[in-house]
């Protein structure tokens, strides 16, 4: 493998659990958006509070680790991305930060009118985030970033049949991990209510995205055929490794298997987006930019990798040591 091509999959690492981490962030706010009114979603937004509150904002490291090493590493294919597509990844950046705003602002007002304001901000973002992102992802599968500046159609690029099958797939793989998450988090906290709700919930969307991501094969064969043939060729293991570990889960979750289901749904969604990474190599922008042709120069990619890899030193550590307090039992919680 050259520098490039470790580069590339460094860089797909931290793609793959901004998705993992953030994504079920993003989910929560969605299972927050239909908790129900003031009093009956109480109960299910104190939880999600709990549960993304001390790394909402942590997990969002993963998205500058990746637009960074995209910057640095792959130049032309960072601004050709960040100009053809500037329009969704706006509102990217806009979600981030009402939803953060939402968020806080939420948790520190006493009055029902701006809690409901700031609520809807949180919850709202979180769902409209996530489908851009997807997006932004579709429109670079199915070929409409050329590589320059400003090339490809700044609507078109994301706002076709691949990039909408891509955001909702995205918001539906973030409801998912979220719900499957969120399970063990209540059963953790004592509250088998809570783990009924978002079991039924996990179980509901598990089966639909699996529905979406069948129907998604037909679109993507009249859409983005380059895509589709890859999927169907070289990345098909890996698809029918995330049809596995979705089927698993969905089995975990009717055997009430919480701890379990995290792994495999995790494992689902993950295996899925290496499945485009695979589909795709070597071209970061098809049907002509390859991941050679796009690469910085030698002694850039050398520099960029002893620094990544002495980062990770401290911030891996950093970030296990903050899930694993977190993940323990709360004092005065019941099993």
């Amino acid at each position: 493998m050259t520098l490039a091509d470790w580069s590339i999959g460094v860089l797909w690492i931290g793609l793959t659990l901004y998705v993992l981490l953030a994504g079920a962030d993003f989910g929560g706010g969605f299972w927050d958006l239909f908790a129900g009114g003031s009093e009956r979603g109480r109960a299910q937004r104190t939880l999600i509070e709990h549960s993304i509150g001390p790394v909402w904002e942590a997990n969002h490291v993963w998205l500058i680790f990746v637009l960074v090493l995209l910057w640095t590493a792959f130049p032309p294919v960072f601004a050709a991305v960040m100009s053809t597509l500037y329009i969704p990844l706006t509102l990217v950046a806009l979600g981030i930060i009402v939803r953060g705003a939402g968020f806080a602002f939420r948790k520190a007002s006493d009055e029902l009118g701006q809690q409901r304001l700031f609520g809807a901000a949180f919850a709202l973002s979180s769902v409209i985030t996530p489908f851009c992102l997807g997006a932004v992802a579709g429109g670079i599968a199915s070929g409409r970033v050329p590589a320059g500046l400003a090339r490809g159609d700044l609507l078109n690029s994301w706002w076709n049949p691949s990039s909408i099958l891509g955001g909702t797939l995205a918001v539906g793989a973030a409801a998912y991990l979220a719900a499957t998450y969120l399970c063990a988090d209540a059963q953790r906290e004592g509250q088998s209510a809570l783990v009924d709700a978002f079991r039924l919930r996990a179980l509901a969307t598990g089966a639909v995205l699996g529905v979406a991501a069948l129907g998604g094969v037909a679109v993507l064969h009249a859409d983005a055929p380059r895509l589709f043939h890859g999927l169907t060729h070289r990345a098909f293991p890996l698809i029918i490794a995330s049809a596995a570990a979705g089927v698993a889960s969905l089995l975990l979750l009717l055997t009430r298997r919480y701890l379990a289901v995290r792994l495999t749904a995790a494992f689902a969604v993950g295996t899925l987006l290496w499945g485009w990474a695979v589909a795709q190599y070597p071209y970061l922008l098809v049907p002509d930019v390859t991941i050679g042709d796009a690469a910085a120069n030698r002694a850039v990619l050398t520099a960029m990798l002893i620094a990544l890899g002495c980062g990770a030193l401290v911030l891996i550590p950093s970030l296990l040591w903050l899930f694993v307090i977190f993940q323990r039992q709360r004092p005065g919680t019941v099993r």
